[in-house]
């Protein structure tokens, strides 16, 4: 059972009382921790986080704060645009960092998102370890299933994550019930294990686009400062959403501002939600990159990313503005975006079988026969 975090009561205040506390959050972690660094992405969480600090900065007489921007090498001019224009508004540099190693090449060697990063992550692994999916039959045929899971554990070593993910279990092989299914289960995704086995991919999936377009960069750049800032919120879902009390109760930290090896990481936004944000960029008047003012995107992230469901819904949104963007992205993730389309397709299918009258699918298997 994972330790809850106690919420804070900020985190239910309506805005402004809310990011006066945020404001104030700032300030002290600034004031403990003065050689800090911001990463920037150039979309609306970045924006209201700039802000704020620049204005918190303002208030109080703090030191700057370094700002840093990671291309990954498939970036909408949008974005580059207002990186720039911001750094001029607030009077500050934004420096530019590009991985080592270009997205194109990452894709090539490693391979491209699917549904997810934990998604991604499990299935290159079931991938290269080869191993096969029966397990998930062999664990819940079981009687003992701890015993069975340490036996597969036995059979196919080092792959614990990937029988976990299959088996919906942790890694005493103890099975998950369905209030507590989380992303780390393939269950969380609704017919996927028949899916892949119906269907398997024909090309190579992995999440180390992340790991050598942003998470190594980032390190470089990171590495010598005390704290890190970052414009998390917990209602972008996906992966921040996920409790980590556990591993946050046992230093003593909380999911806005915790201690990682020997910095400080603070997410002020972590608890702002849509409606906080709307109030924010009205009352002070921010205006967004045009990929959301011009092109009508919702959020950006990683441009074309897989991970992202609405994808190629975002693509064609861009494509009028910005079609080598569009081409590149396609070139790049297009076997993950139609994989996805393909699985969307299966799970509408079999929702609409599950509903459907088992006297009608009788007779049209009978007329089928005939």
């Amino acid at each position: 059972m994972m330790a809850e975090i106690t919420r804070p009561a900020y985190a239910d205040f309506d805005a402004p009382a809310k990011f006066l506390a945020i404001e104030s959050i700032v300030a002290r972690r600034l004031k403990e921790h003065p050689k800090a660094i911001c990463s920037y992405s150039g979309g609306s969480d970045s924006d209201i986080l700039i802000d704020l600090i620049e204005r918190t900065r303002a208030m109080f007489g703090l030191p700057p704060v370094d700002y840093v921007f990671f291309n990954t090498g498939l970036e909408m001019q949008a974005t580059k645009d207002h990186v720039k224009a911001t750094a001029e508004k607030y009077g500050v540099t934004i420096r530019e960092c590009r991985p080592k190693i270009s997205i194109v090449q990452v894709a090539h060697t490693y391979g491209i998102p699917f549904i997810s990063k934990i998604m991604s992550e499990r299935l290159e692994y079931w991938q290269r370890k080869g191993t096969p999916l029966s397990v998930v039959e062999e664990y819940n045929s079981a009687e003992d299933k701890p015993a069975k899971f340490e036996e597969l554990n036995q059979r196919y070593p080092q792959s614990k994550n990937v029988l976990t993910f299959f088996c919906s279990c942790n890694f005493k092989g103890e099975p998950y019930d369905n209030a507590h299914l989380t992303q780390l289960c393939i269950a969380s995704s609704k017919y996927m294990l028949d899916f892949l086995s119906e269907n398997p991919p024909d090309f190579q999936i992995s999440p180390k686009c992340c790991t050598y377009c942003k998470k190594q960069p980032a390190h470089k750049v990171q590495k010598n400062y005390d704290m890190v800032i970052t414009g998390e919120r917990q209602a972008e879902g996906g992966i921040r959403a996920i409790n980590r009390g556990d591993l946050l109760a046992e230093i003593g930290n909380t999911p806005c501002f915790y201690e990682y090896g020997e910095q400080f990481r603070l997410r002020p936004l972590y608890y702002v939600g849509n409606k906080d944000k709307a109030w924010y960029k009205e009352h002070y008047g921010i205006r967004y990159s045009d990929a959301y003012e011009v092109y009508g995107l919702t959020r950006t992230g990683c441009c074309g990313c897989p991970i992202n469901y609405k994808a190629v819904e975002d693509l064609e949104k861009i494509r009028p503005y910005e079609p080598n963007v569009v081409k590149a992205a396609w070139n790049i993730f297009g076997k993950s975006y139609e994989y996805r389309r393909k699985y969307v397709e299966y799970r509408q299918r079999r929702r609409a079988e599950e509903h459907r009258d088992p006297a009608q699918i009788a007779f049209e298997d009978l007329e089928a026969k005939e």
